[in-house]
């Protein structure tokens, strides 16, 4: 599963797995010309909702300090 989120000009991705009884969240950048990259932004939970939140939180958390 994923999930776009666009912040300060930015695409990224939400990528969502299930991980042993839970989910994990991992956050990638998409480049122009269909590149991308692991922005290193990975979060866990009990559901995919909630790792999603968690990634996503973390994501503008780290955005906000540029």
């Amino acid at each position: 599963m994923a999930k776009q989120v666009d912040l300060k000009g930015r695409r990224f991705w939400i990528m969502s797995e299930p991980h042993g009884v839970g989910w994990k969240a991992t956050v990638i950048e998409i480049k122009p010309g269909r590149a991308h990259e692991d922005v290193g932004i990975e979060a866990s939970a009990d559901t995919r909702t909630a790792a999603d939140d968690a990634a996503e939180r973390k994501l503008r958390h780290l955005l906000q300090a540029y």
